[in-house]
């Protein structure tokens, strides 16, 4: 059987804002898909996309 790791809470943030982007259909910034960026990145970019709607 294989045992789940608990994701942390920094995992799990990052994790709710990829999918926030995804549902406002943001799937690459900078040319960049959405996993390959830092928590840093997302939040900037979700805040972006907050102000903007």
């Amino acid at each position: 059987m294989i045992e789940q790791i608990p994701e942390s809470k920094f995992d799990d943030k990052r994790t709710q804002v990829i999918d926030d982007l995804v549902s406002r259909n943001v799937f690459k910034v900078d040319g960049r898909q959405l996993y390959e960026l830092s928590l840093y990145e997302l939040l900037k970019e979700h805040t972006d996309e907050s102000l903007e709607s």
